[in-house]
């Protein structure tokens, strides 16, 4: 029987998360560190709180756009965003990462739904990509349960702690 799909939400980050995305990030080293290039074992809460406010500013200035992943109870899953925004192309990367403790359940799937069509109904946006290293299996089964179109593999297209992998590539267009 299949699972039903979560009951999330997506939000803003805001600067009161850091205790939630540094517990987070603590509890998923391991699954995080071969694909996330910020992540390494000594990961601090000053790293949370100094990220969240960079993000908090790039939201108000339309540079980028994080939103934390939360439970139907408020728990604080993970998190998405449009980054890397190129404005003369109006493409965006869609990025997402979920805790250990959320994966399997549908949770990232979820997410990329919401924040595909949070940025397509917010922005100028005609064009987000996932650019996934090929050997990240179930951040790509992420991108192609969503429906994201799949459109090729780009070699050498990621550095992930010092060395370069091939990257498959997605992608969503706004409909006209």
């Amino acid at each position: 029987m299949m699972n039903a799909e979560p009951e999330i939400r997506i939000r803003p980050y805001r600067v009161e998360d850091s205790e939630a995305v540094y517990a987070a990030v603590r509890e998923s080293v391991p699954e995080l560190m071969p694909w996330m290039p910020w992540c390494h074992p000594g990961y601090a809460i000053a790293e949370s709180r100094t990220w969240l406010e960079v993000q908090v500013s790039a939201f108000e200035q339309q540079k980028a756009f994080e939103f934390a992943i939360l439970s139907a109870a408020g728990d604080y899953l993970g998190g998405c965003g449009l980054n890397q925004i190129d404005d003369v192309n109006r493409r965006a990367n869609l990025g997402y990462w979920v805790r250990t403790g959320a994966v399997g359940r549908g949770v990232a799937t979820a997410a990329v739904t919401l924040i595909r069509d949070w940025g397509f109904e917010s922005s100028n946006l005609i064009r987000l990509e996932i650019v996934i290293a090929v050997e990240n299996r179930a951040s790509r089964r992420v991108a192609e349960k969503s429906g994201a179109h799949f459109e090729g593999i780009l070699r050498s297209r990621l550095l992930l702690q010092g060395t370069a992998h091939d990257a498959a590539v997605h992608s969503f267009i706004r409909e006209s």
